[in-house]
């Protein structure tokens, strides 16, 4: 009689085994889509950013429209993966930071078109698949040291803040001090921009309403603060109405002209010189891999503590699973046209709600398929409106910046140069280049080279070769 009372559902996911529910298991779901569906909005926006600011709105908005429908199939792909594969309660999305790494470094940085930019994502995918399949994955992770580990977060916290300043207008060059603070003053000048002045209010509001939220726990709160910053606009004049399109087959039709299946490995390896090429890739695909790495497992070390998802010798139940879900997913977002997928730190929302299985991740996942009906909304969400979710998630990621150990100077200046350099070379993998480098010559100088391992070395050895022979872009 009890076997006949067990859907399949129960019986797949082994829910009420892991002390859960169905109806739990799908508000957690539920919860967590709320929570992420942020990255909706804000991803096709800063992959289209470096094509906005080079002048070529036409491209842009064909890779907005792309990278929309691609961050569904793709957050619905790895997710999908984690429910039925893993059977764990993790989300995956394209990661913040991975996607400012591919937008603000390799395109608008060093000069690569998005579709050529894919390509690294997608060879980093494959990367990560094998060295997740043979175990090289847990060597690699032990050879980085903990001082640059630890910095990785807080230092994408930092550049994705300045990125969502810039956006929002707040901050704005300056040729005598570099950078400086908008002039709220402007509406005093007959000449003044109050365009840029608008847009900032816009995300200063945005940025309370978060923030306030937040605060008071509430679930999707930084969903909600785009939504209040885009209404807010729409007065101001920063909200164009105008922009919104029920033409959901012309969107249709830019994802698979520019996004699907569109990575351009002839672009990326013709035409130039191999050598310079193959360290570029192979610097690019580390960092991304490292980035992600880090990211992951940091995000699933903490989702499984909170979820109780520990076995007795402290291992994560389903980890390699897990990660293997992670790989296979940042290579089919490539294919799809979207940044490195990863397990998202959102997931703890569905976790703290009481997901316990694969289960929630199902629901998720059969949310961000969904969410592709929700394609017309997106073009009318200003770029104001989406700069307080940037800078309120560097907040977030900044916070870990008290787990760097900061009592050792041969710790303590590797951290703070992986920290600093991301946001003022804007540059993730500068970061991490230079953290390394920094933290074997100081262990080398101060007779702990014992301390450095090989791979460490060789990972260093690289980058400053890449910096010594290669122009920067």
């Amino acid at each position: 009689m009890e076997e006949k009372k067990d859907g399949f559902f129960e019986r797949f996911f082994g829910i009420s085994k892991n002390g859960s529910t169905m109806k739990i298991e799908v508000l957690a779901g539920v919860t967590t889509f709320i929570t992420i569906a942020y990255i909706l909005i804000l991803n096709p926006q800063i992959l289209a950013d470096p094509y906005v600011i080079m002048g070529d709105a036409a491209m842009a908005g064909k890779i907005s429209n792309g990278v929309f429908i691609g961050t569904c199939i793709g957050a619905f792909i790895g997710t999908i993966l984690c429910a039925l594969y893993a059977k764990v309660p993790f989300t995956q999305a394209p990661g913040m930071g991975l996607n400012a790494f591919f937008a603000y470094t390799v395109v608008l940085g060093m000069g690569y078109s998005y579709n050529e930019a894919l390509v690294i994502v997608f060879i980093s995918g494959i990367f990560f698949i094998v060295i997740t399949a043979v175990g090289l994955r847990e060597a690699i992770i032990r050879s980085i040291p903990d001082a640059v580990k630890l910095a990785i977060t807080p230092g994408i916290g930092l550049f994705i803040t300045i990125i969502g300043l810039k956006n929002a207008g707040l901050v704005v060059s300056n040729p005598s001090t570099l950078i400086s603070m908008v002039d709220f003053a402007q509406w005093r000048s007959e000449d003044g921009n109050m365009a840029l002045v608008c847009g900032a209010l816009v995300a200063l509001v945005g940025l309370v309403v978060i923030g306030v939220l937040h605060a008071k726990h509430v679930k999707g709160s930084i969903l909600l603060g785009i939504v209040a910053a885009t209404i807010v606009g729409i007065p101001l004049g920063v909200t164009k109405l105008s922009a919104f399109d029920m033409n959901i087959g012309a969107k249709f039709a830019d994802f698979f002209e520019v996004s699907f299946m569109k990575m351009d490995f002839g672009g990326m390896f013709s035409g130039k010189n191999p050598i310079d090429t193959f360290f570029t890739v192979l610097m690019l695909v580390i960092s991304f891999s490292l980035v992600n790495m880090f990211d992951s497992i940091g995000t699933l070390m903490g989702a499984a503590k909170q979820s109780g998802m520990i076995d007795k010798d402290g291992e994560i139940i389903h980890m390699k699973e897990a990660l293997m879900s992670d790989a296979i997913s940042t290579a089919a977002g490539a294919m799809v046209g979207t940044s490195t997928v990863t397990t998202v730190v959102e997931s703890s929302a569905g976790i703290a709600a009481g997901g316990r299985t694969g289960m929630t991740s199902l629901v998720t996942a059969l949310l961000f398929l969904g969410s592709i009906i929700f394609a017309p909304i997106v073009g009318i969400v200003p770029g104001a409106a989406t700069a307080p979710a940037l800078i309120f998630v560097g907040i977030l990621m900044l916070g870990n910046i008290k787990d760097v150990d900061f009592s050792d100077m041969t710790n303590a200046l590797p951290a703070f140069c992986t920290i600093v350099f991301m946001p003022f070379t804007y540059s993730i993998a500068n970061g991490v280049a230079v953290g390394l480098i920094m933290y074997c010559l100081i262990k080398l100088f101060t007779g702990k080279i014992k301390d450095v391992r090989v791979l460490t070395a060789i990972i260093s050895i690289v980058f400053v070769l890449r910096y010594a022979f290669m122009t920067l872009g």
